[in-house]
């Protein structure tokens, strides 16, 4: 905590610091994946607004991830102009976030999910302050937490479950009420190890 985070130093920083893709098996190198496997394309936004990241919490009536803290975004469409679009498009129906308020900062590395995906995090910059409105149905909350918070790797700390007959183990960064874990804590651990170098 206490990190002070500078967005305009930040794109530079991420273009020098080369980052792999990481992975909901990043912490159980017992599991072997399937060759072949065809994963489908989805996208996040990262979106920084002053010296907060805007995250959301999933209905608790979901099929999938009930309740669960998210990033804004899902699958990209077939109409989507690439990942920063699909990010952008799901950031204005989930939160009504618009885009022409957003400048992006950078397309992160891809992150392999245990359901099945490849999502791209897209770091982005919100300009001005907005109202946030929640997609009926779908998103319970949305709420920030500090980005330094985020950006301090101290910050996760590894915790598991058994799932699927196995133990599974993921990244968490508890703040407040809100229990931060699996893809999209790993995608900003991933992205906190890179700005602490």
């Amino acid at each position: 905590m206490g990190r002070h985070i500078d967005l305009s130093a930040l794109r530079h920083l991420l273009a020098e610091r080369a980052a792999a893709p990481s992975s909901d098996y990043d912490l159980n190198p017992g599991v072997t994946l399937p060759p072949g496997r065809v994963l489908r394309p989805a996208a996040v936004l990262i979106p920084v607004l002053g010296a907060s990241v805007i995250l959301t919490k999933r209905a608790s009536h979901l099929k999938h991830h009930p309740g669960q803290i998210a990033l804004p975004g899902g699958k990209i469409d077939d109409t989507d102009d690439g990942a920063a679009a699909a990010a952008l498009r799901e950031a204005r129906e989930e939160i009504g976030l618009d885009p022409a308020n957003v400048a992006l900062i950078a397309e992160l590395p891809a992150h392999e999910t245990v359901t099945g995906y490849t999502i791209t995090p897209i770091l982005a910059q919100v300009r001005d302050e907005f109202r946030a409105v929640p997609e009926a149905g779908e998103v319970a909350e949305v709420f920030r937490v500090p980005l330094d918070f985020l950006m301090e790797p101290a910050n996760y700390r590894v915790e598991g479950r058994r799932w699927r007959g196995t133990r599974r183990n993921y990244f968490v960064a508890p703040y407040g009420p809100y229990y931060i874990w699996g893809a999209t804590a790993r995608i900003l651990k991933s992205l906190a190890d890179r700005v602490a170098g």
